[in-house]
Parts: structure tokens; C-alpha cells; sequence
């Protein structure tokens, strides 16, 4: 509904602020109608050159001037929380924000701490804004590219004269926000930014705004643009190419204004090229580690590097959407999983699956895998009887259980019983100390240790019992977690 249906359907105030990017001018009219104590149905918060004047009528029935606070009105309650999360969301491009802000202050008043509800609709809908808005200024920040500016005699400014030009297209309000950053970073030369929204004058001592610009403004190259590219091809490392990270951080939309960007769809190829000879060859001398989930696992059949994989095994990968935020790991495929290819598909797969259940975990949502990839066992008979792996075949797969890790980049790590947990801290812990609490791990992500369901399944009677207690007790403050995280 615009502002004008608003106002047909009974507003009476209308609001339009002089610029789509001003929180202290919003913030003003916030805390004025606040201690007005105007509700926000019966506001307008009008798009910055949209229709409506701010103060004054629009010709709307019912429609009044904005109200004055009384004197003795009481102070306007925001913590900084709030104030963090309204600077950013307020430079998202939804024409919804302000409403949304002003709900969210005018709740606030009666509910002081409802900022921590993060499954309120209003303050995760902040927080979307916000975090967007974090994202376009990162990519402002890494993708502006400054070129040289000619005369038009041909020859470049020298000394003073050097100016630089950058094009750039936000997704949100931005500019203005990050002017401190370039002015900063950049304090002794001269340049310009243009985006379509308007421009950025910096001459070394006082910052200007400019009007809108146009791509053609910008200039596309300068001769300095060989030498960058010719650096950038030297230090691109195929070994941590991850094609689907990098398309994340670095989107294809921003390639035209970047001189290096003609070189990556080759560089990829090349590294792509490499990864699967080096993993047809065999060379697999922990030197280069595959960096695909499809490389890892064409890679560990393969593996010999300690002497589980020389048994009559088959390696199993893990299995689980790419991008998972959860990651379980167990200690290794047992029999059945190694027949089937898969991980904790015998009885101790199904005994957690019906903990994961109870916990409300979705296992198809998580990335399950071992920290050691082959079925260490010992031939008796007919049968097969599982043996546990040595500290040192840990740590030596561990090659492997990392390179899945930097691939899915989960945000939590779910270890189940000692070898997984050796797997991911690289020295062995205690379960009963270590249970319980999160533990940081060095890529940010946090690790959370438990018991193997296969231990439980050795217990009997009272013991066994008490031990799925402390395992679904285990379950349960990870699902808690998950929602946190996920909020």
C-alpha cells in the first residue's frame, strides 16, 4: 500500500524525509512522534521524492500536522542494539524501512528487552536489512577500482594534477556511508566515485558531493591495469580455488568494473584442469588438497597414506547439502557403511537418527561424515570386527575431514566420541569434561562434543539409559543453538 492509500484509508500523518539515507533526521521525527505518542498505524512514512511534503498537507481527509511532544513527555528508550541495526537498515533500498524502524522504536517503549527475541518477525526483518546493507558496503570496499584520468591532450595529469575515477553501482544508500572509508584509505590522492545514485569528490582536504553519473563518465582502463593483471594471475593459488565461495564474495555483476576479472574464467579452467589430473595421477602428497567436495571424495579412494587404506575397504565420503550449517562427525564407516558407501547407515546411523528426531534435527539438513574415511577392522572368519584408529591415522585424515570443512563451512561442528573430537582440536579430550559447552574453533565456527551413539549401544539397562540422557541433553542444547545461529 503506498502512502496516499494510507492516507485514504484513515492516516492522518504523513512523514517524508529530505534523504533516503538520514537517520539522525529520522530519528528525530521517531522520538518527536513517540513522545507524541503517535501509534505507527496512524503514520505515513513517505519514500525520500515520493509525493507528500514534510509538515504539510497532501490534500487527504483526516490528515493533520504533525503533533508537538508535550513538555513534560518522557525520554525516548533505544539501546544500542537498536541504534546499531536502524543506521544500516535505514540504507536499504525498501521503501518499508522506515515504518518498519518506527514499529520496531514505538514497541520498544513497552517491551525494553524485546531486541533479544530473535524469532520477533519485526527484528529479524531489521536484521536482514541490516546485514545487506554490511554486504553491499564489503563489496563496495573490495570492488571499487580507481583508474588513472587522462587530459584530453592523451597524456596523463602528473604531480598534483593526478586525478583517479572509480564506477560503482550499490545495491542500497550506501555512498554517503562510506565516504569516511575512501577518504581514509585513500587521504593523499584525488579521486571521484560515481554510481548512479550520485558521487563522491575527494581533493585532498574537503569531500564533495556530485549529482548522479553514468558508466560512459567513468573511464575503462589505464595503462597501469596490465601490470595488476599480470600480478593477479601470478598470485592466483588454483590449490584454494573454491569457484561457489568465490562467485559469493566476488558476484559476477561487479566483474566489469574490476581489470583482473577477464582473467578468471581462464585461471578457473586451468585450476580445474590441474585438480583432476592430480587426482587421476595419484598425486596426492598432502601438498594439494582437492578443494571440492567432488574432489575430496575422488581423492580419498585413492588415498594411502596411512595403513587403514591399504585394507579391503572402500573409502566413504560425507554426505549433506553443500552450504550446511551443521556439520556431524563421527569416528569411522563400519562395516555396513562401508559396503553401502555411505556414512552411519548400521545400527549406530540409526540409533542417532532417532536421537536426531527427538531433538528436532533434521539430519538431511546436515553435512554427516568421519574423521577417519576407511573401516579399520580385523579379519575373523567370515566377519570383519571393527577396531578403533590410532591417534596417528587421526590426525592423518584429518587432511581430509579439514578439506571438507573449508568446502561446507558449517557453523557448527557436531563431534561424536574422542577420535572425532582429536579430529578437530588435534589432541585428545576428555567426553564427560568436555560436553556440554561450545568450544571455538580457529576458523570461527564453534564445536560441540559428544558421545558415539555406537557407545551407547554397547551399554545395557541403567547405564545405557543414563547415557542417551546425557546424549539427548547433548542434542537438544545444540538444536538450541542452531536456532540462535539461524535467526
Amino acid at each position: 500500500m503506498t502512502a496516499l492509500q494510507h492516507l485514504a484509508a484513515g492516516t492522518r500523518y504523513l512523514v517524508q524525509l529530505a534523504e533516503p539515507d538520514d537517520f539522525e533526521a529520522w530519528r528525530e521525527r521517531a522520538r518527536a512522534l513517540v513522545q507524541a505518542d503517535v501509534p505507527p498505524d496512524r503514520i505515513a512514512w513517505v519514500e525520500p521524492g515520493g509525493s507528500g511534503d514534510l509538515f504539510a498537507s497532501a490534500g487527504g481527509a483526516g490528515q493533520q500536522r504533525l503533533p508537538a511532544p508535550p513538555a513534560d513527555a518522557p525520554p525516548v528508550r533505544a539501546n544500542r542494539r537498536f541504534v546499531q541495526l536502524a543506521r544500516n537498515a535505514l540504507l536499504h533500498r525498501d521503501p518499508e524501512r522506515f515504518a518498519l524502524l518506527y514499529r520496531l522504536l514505538w514497541r520498544l517503549q513497552a517491551t525494553p528487552r524485546i531486541m533479544e527475541d530473535g524469532a520477533d518477525p519485526d527484528i529479524r526483518r531489521v536484521e536482514e536489512l541490516a546485514k545487506s546493507v554490511r554486504r553491499d558496503s564489503h563489496k563496495m570496499h573490495a570492488f571499487v577500482r580507481f583508474r588513472l584520468v587522462e587530459n584530453e591532450d592523451g597524456n596523463e595529469a602528473h604531480g598534483a594534477g593526478e586525478h583517479y575515477v572509480a564506477w560503482f553501482e550499490p545495491e542500497h544508500h550506501i555512498l554517503r556511508a562510506n565516504a569516511g572509508f575512501f577518504m581514509r584509505r585513500f587521504a593523499n590522492m584525488r579521486w571521484s566515485i560515481l554510481t548512479p545514485a550520485g558521487s563522491l569528490h575527494w581533493d585532498g582536504a574537503v569531500m564533495h558531493e556530485g549529482p548522479p553519473a553514468q558508466r560512459g563518465d567513468a573511464p575503462t582502463g589505464d595503462p597501469i591495469e596490465d601490470l595488476w593483471r599480470g600480478y593477479y594471475a601470478s598470485i592466483f593459488n588454483p590449490a584454494r580455488l573454491k569457484v561457489g565461495a568465490m562467485l559469493k564474495e566476488m558476484p559476477r555483476r561487479y566483474w566489469k568494473n574490476m581489470p583482473e576479472a577477464a582473467l578468471i574464467p581462464e585461471l578457473i579452467a586451468g585450476a580445474q584442469r590441474r585438480e583432476a589430473a592430480m587426482v587421476d595421477a595419484g598425486a596426492l602428497d598432502f601438498a594439494e588438497r582437492p578443494e571440492s567436495l567432488a574432489g575430496i571424495a575422488k581423492a580419498i579412494h585413492a588415498c594411502r597414506q596411512c595403513p587403514i587404506g591399504a585394507l579391503d575397504n572402500h573409502a566413504v565420503m560425507g554426505e549433506g547439502p553443500r552450504d550446511a550449517v551443521l556439520m556431524i562427525v563421527g569416528e569411522q564407516p563400519g562395516d555396513q557403511e562401508d559396503f553401502a558407501g555411505r556414512p552411519f547407515v548400521g545400527p549406530a546411523g540409526q540409533l542417532l537418527d532417532r536421537h536426531l528426531e527427538r531433538a528436532g534435527i533434521d539430519r538431511s539438513g546436515a553435512y554427516v561424515t568421519n574423521a577417519v574415511k576407511h573401516f579399520k577392522y580385523v579379519q575373523r572368519g567370515k566377519s570383519r570386527l571393527h577396531q578403533n584408529p590410532g591417534a596417528k591415522e587421526i590426525d592423518t585424515c584429518r587432511w581430509w575431514l579439514e578439506g571438507e570443512r573449508a568446502v561446507v563451512r558449517p557453523r557448527l561442528v557436531l563431534a561424536m566420541g574422542a577420535s572425532a573430537a582429536r579430529a578437530l582440536l588435534g589432541k585428545t579430550v576428555s567426553i564427560s569434561k568436555a560436553r556440554g559447552a561450545p568450544l571455538a574453533l580457529e576458523d570461527g565456527s564453534e564445536l560441540w562434543i559428544t558421545a558415539h551413539p555406537s557407545y551407547l549401544l554397547r551399554l545395557e539397562g541403567e547405564a545405557r539409559a543414563a547415557q542417551a540422557a546425557l546424549f539427548d541433553a547433548d542434542l537438544a542444547s545444540v538444536k538450541a543453538r542452531l536456532a540462535e545461529l539461524c535467526a
